[in-house]
Order: structure tokens, then sequence, then C-alpha cells
């Protein structure tokens, strides 16, 4: 029997509404979301991190609560995420440029580092600042490097951990100016910065929040920045560029998951980082930490992966720094 021009229109309409029911995150979220950071509360991807689930939990109806599982340069929160159920209820707040170190400097990882995950958005890029100890005398780049060549067995920098970026720029920065100060590594950038403060060590480069709000209140010198050009939340401060130092580093932050995520929830997801990040509240938190949204789509992020994981192989490899 010859169907009617009604009931073709009735039937093409009912398959649209399906597609678009199930194209849809039916019910998600239905319950609270972890979100998973590799570092120490106080460091610029605690702040983000936390900053950004506030939005999120005010947007989607459901809490994002933050857990910090921090240890072997993000390597163990990695594996976490990486072995969570694809359900969209484990994400990961992960620099994404130490995700990228970390598969260069590790022999062994129980994860990989690509495949292993989902790509949702980036979320901000930030530089690093080069601060320096009050009893070290150093109050610029050229007077630490002075410092450093005059004591080379003295002067101790820190580090937010073995294989951190932290870790990779403090190397780089000694084969640059040609000085040979020592390492030591530190659970998070904060405990670094504290250690600054303390004068157990004489530097270090460490994330916006704790730099900015420690060289405000004079505890620690702030002598150089790391991105190309300076930054609002300290503008007082020049890039290592200008201070004849060729380094130019920024942090990637972004958030993923482990792989397997349905496409609907992994829209879901991007279009919220979006909405949070043009939020007052958000830009607020990254004006102060010297950071810049960075939202983009999952091939984007990607993309952006992929081409610091080539950068950070070759730094890697020229630095020396191989871990177990």
């Amino acid at each position: 029997m010859k169907k009617s021009p009604f009931l073709w229109i009735v039937t093409l309409c009912a398959m649209c509404f399906t597609t678009m029911a199930t194209s849809q995150p039916a019910g998600y979220p239905s319950k609270p979301i972890t979100l998973i950071v590799g570092f120490t509360p106080g460091g610029i991807s605690d702040v983000l991190s936390r900053a950004l689930a506030a939005r999120l939990t005010v947007q989607m109806g459901q809490n994002v609560i933050v857990e910090n599982k921090t240890g072997a340069g993000t390597t163990i929160a990695s594996a976490f995420v990486a072995s969570a159920a694809p359900d969209g209820y484990t994400l990961y707040f992960q620099d994404m440029t130490t995700h990228a170190i970390s598969a260069a400097t590790y022999k062994k990882l129980k994860y990989d580092s690509w495949s292993d995950f989902t790509m949702i958005s980036l979320v901000a890029s930030t530089p690093l600042m080069l601060v320096s100890s009050l009893n070290s005398g150093a109050k610029d780049v050229k007077g630490l490097v002075a410092l450093a060549k005059a004591k080379p067995d003295e002067v101790v920098y820190a580090s937010s951990g073995n294989g951190a970026i932290t870790h990779l720029v403090g190397e780089s920065f000694k084969q640059l100016t040609g000085t040979k100060s020592l390492h030591a590594p530190y659970k998070g950038s904060s405990p670094a910065t504290q250690a600054i403060i303390a004068g157990e060590v004489m530097y270090t480069f460490s994330t916006m929040p704790p730099a900015v709000s420690q060289t405000k209140g004079g505890r620690i010198y702030g002598l150089a920045v790391t991105s190309g050009k300076r930054v609002s939340a300290a503008p007082d401060v020049p890039t290592l560029k200008e201070a004849g130092v060729p380094l130019e580093v920024l942090l990637y932050s972004g958030l993923m998951g482990p792989k397997g995520i349905s496409p609907a929830i992994v829209e879901r997801l991007g279009i919220e980082v979006k909405k949070a990040l043009a939020s007052p509240e958000m830009k607020l938190t990254l004006a102060n930490a010297g950071a810049e949204d960075l939202h983009s789509t999952p091939a984007e992020f990607a993309a952006l992966m992929k081409v610091e994981a080539e950068k950070m192989a070759k730094a890697v490899q020229l630095a020396g720094v191989v871990l177990d």
C-alpha cells in the first residue's frame, strides 16, 4: 500500500527526534563527578581546576569534586584516570606539558600517554616565574647567574618533582646560562616556593599563583617569566628573553578522561568548559594567575599535544632527564 505524504513526514520527524535523543548524554550527570589533579594544592593546576570545578558544579547541577593524587611527575594520577570507567564521572585536569614530558622521561608507564585517554578540551595556558630567595641576594637573572657561577656547589634550585616541567626548565636554564646548580625535587610547585621563602634553596621556576602572591608579599624575588611577553598579573617582572636567556615555556592545562568516553558526553563537557571560561569568576581567576583561556575541540587538543610531545621529547634529551 502506498504511504501518504503525511505519513512520510511523521515517520521522518520521529526518526529525527530519535537521532536527537540518542545523541544526547541522557541523564548526565546524575551523580557527582571527580576531577583528578596530579599536583599538590596551591599550584596552577590546583587553582584552575578548583575554579573550573566550582563553575561546572553550578552549570551542570552536580558536584564536581577535586581530588589531588600527587607523586611521580603526575604519573600516579594519570594511571588512576587511565584505569577508570569511561562514563564521564572520573575526569582529569592535566598539565598537558607534564603529560607530554612523562611520555619521554619515564622508561615504563602503566598506561599509554596518548591512546589511554580521551581529550575533551584545553583550558588555559600560563608561564612559569623564575623566583629566588631573599637571602640569595639575586634580585635579577644576571645576579642569579653570577651567583651560580661563583658558587656552583652551593646554589641549589627546587622543582615540583622529578620529571616535572619545573625540573626540565631548570635543567634547560642551567645549560643556556652555563651554570651547574644542584637539583632538589619537591612534591609540587607550592612546597618548592615555600622552600625558597625558608631559604632552603636559592631559586625555582614556580607556577604563577604561589609566585605572584609571594613576590607581591615581598617574601621572594620575582626575576623573570617564561612567556614571550610580560603578564598582567606581574607586569614589572621581565621575560627570560628580556633578561638575555632565550627560553620560552608555556604550560597548557586541559581536561581529559579515560579512553572510551562517549562522544555525546565529550561534546557536553566541551560546551560546559567553554561556558565556564566565559564566566566572570573564571576570567578573574585566570587573570590573577597570569593565565589565558584556551578552550578547544578534542581534535585541536590532540594536535597541540602532539606538537608539545615532540618539543618536550627534544628538551628531555637535551637536558638528559631520564626516570624509571
